[in-house]
């Protein structure tokens, strides 16, 4: 079974940064897209941004140019750099994968973003 585990979020100021992990056990990671989503109580989950085998990116609108996803196959890693966060930021975050059939969700990692 494969197994996610989100981490690096936090409480942040508006403006902040953080950086979230999402390590990948018991699956290649390398031969699969991922997407961070978010998820704030009463809403759905929404992607906010996906990373493709070969690495190319797609962003939500509302993050474009301010989150930048990345992936280290060897660490069976994917990464979220957020920058320039803003309240509306503000929900838990988790991994799975880009193109549905999802893996079991893990708990996600909360980030709060204060104004």
């Amino acid at each position: 079974q494969v197994q996610l585990v989100e981490s690096g979020g936090g409480l942040v100021q508006d403006g902040g940064s953080l950086r979230l992990s999402c390590t990948v056990s018991r699956i290649a990671l390398r031969f699969n897209a991922i997407g961070w989503y978010r998820q704030v109580p009463g809403k759905q989950r929404e992607l906010v941004a996906s990373i493709s085998v070969s690495g190319s990116s797609n962003y939500a609108d509302s993050v474009k140019g301010r989150f930048t996803i990345s992936r280290d196959n060897a660490k069976n890693t994917v990464y979220l750099q957020m920058n320039s966060l803003r309240p509306e930021d503000t929900a838990v975050y988790y991994c799975n994968r880009g193109t549905g059939a999802y893996w079991d969700w893990g708990q996600g990692t909360q980030v709060t973003v204060s104004s």
